[in-house]
């Protein structure tokens, strides 16, 4: 690492590194990283966005993406929301100010993602993005907003892009009240940049026991990308993936384009599944042990396992 990059990331937190400089920051965000030791040259970044209450260390520690690096030489960065910014630490979604592309917290994100890149010769058609619960939500933001920065994102407990324009409104959509109709949906997508495609690959999380964020919100985002990938109707097929369903939504070329889960009996989280030798992650608030390991799994559908 040379002296330049040193001096941004020399704060640590437990195994992430603080990257401290990252462009003009409009968002007031803040950023971690890790680096595996066995990361190679032109090797895939995985951006990590937390939940509410949460930061990115725990984060990390719950859904065991640093233990995962470590297994598969894939570079992290996890933003992190200031308290200032939103009182129980959510990224807002719901904020115009912070859902177009050019200002605020996507704009934050996407310099952090630069930064990244330049200074540890990441492969730029292999950033890929994930996140949980409001970091689910800024997910479906990042991936309107920047389309051509991302080879795949996966949304846990999250929101379609542009579901709520104030924080009343992402309260009620939050529990499955209104909403976009489904032309609409994807027409707020295709708007949201002057992309043309090819488009993310889109993977869905979501437990039917959601209280917090009702499971419908799961069934809006794959209707929104759908429409964007062109694959309406049912899925191509159903399969199952250790006692879970998986419908999977495929392309003219036979290209798994979208994937969902949705988990019998999960509250809301991240369903992790932290036992056993190829275990990931520790239980606790929000990282629910069900025995599928969402991280492992988005990380096998975005090929980084292999």
């Amino acid at each position: 690492m040379n002296d330049h990059v040193f001096r941004r990331t020399l704060e640590i937190r437990g195994r992430l590194t603080v990257l401290s400089k990252f462009g003009t920051d409009p968002g007031s965000l803040s950023a971690g990283i890790y680096i595996p030791e066995n990361f190679p040259k032109n090797g895939p970044l995985v951006v990590v966005l937390h939940g509410s209450t949460q930061s990115a260390e725990s984060y990390d520690v719950g859904s065991g993406w640093s233990s995962l690096a470590d297994e598969c030489g894939v570079a992290l960065l996890f933003p992190g929301q200031r308290n200032t910014n939103n009182v129980i630490g959510s990224f807002n979604w719901f904020n115009p100010a912070d859902s177009h592309r050019g200002g605020g917290e996507p704009l934050s994100i996407r310099q952090m993602i630069t930064q990244v890149v330049d200074d540890h010769a990441i492969d730029p058609s292999r950033v890929f993005i994930t996140g949980l619960s409001s970091g689910g939500a800024m997910v479906s933001v990042m991936l309107a907003t920047y389309p051509e920065v991302f080879a795949g994102g996966a949304i846990i407990a999250g929101l379609p892009y542009r579901s709520a324009n104030s924080f009343m409104q992402a309260l009620f959509r939050m529990k499955g009240y209104g909403g976009p109709s489904d032309r609409k949906l994807g027409a707020l997508v295709r708007s949201a940049s002057k992309s043309i495609g090819p488009w993310p690959t889109i993977s869905v999380w979501h437990g039917d026991a959601d209280q917090t964020v009702d499971s419908s919100n799961a069934e809006s985002i794959i209707r929104q990308w759908q429409k964007i990938h062109e694959v309406e109707g049912p899925p191509t097929r159903v399969e199952t993936i250790d006692s879970f369903p998986r419908r999977v939504w495929c392309d003219t070329f036979g290209r798994d384009v979208i994937e969902e889960f949705i988990i019998e009996g999960m509250g809301h989280g991240t369903p992790i599944s932290a036992e056993g030798d190829g275990g990931l992650g520790k239980e606790g608030k929000y990282m629910l042990e069900v025995g599928i390991s969402s991280t492992r799994h988005i990380a096998d559908f975005w090929g980084l396992t292999q």
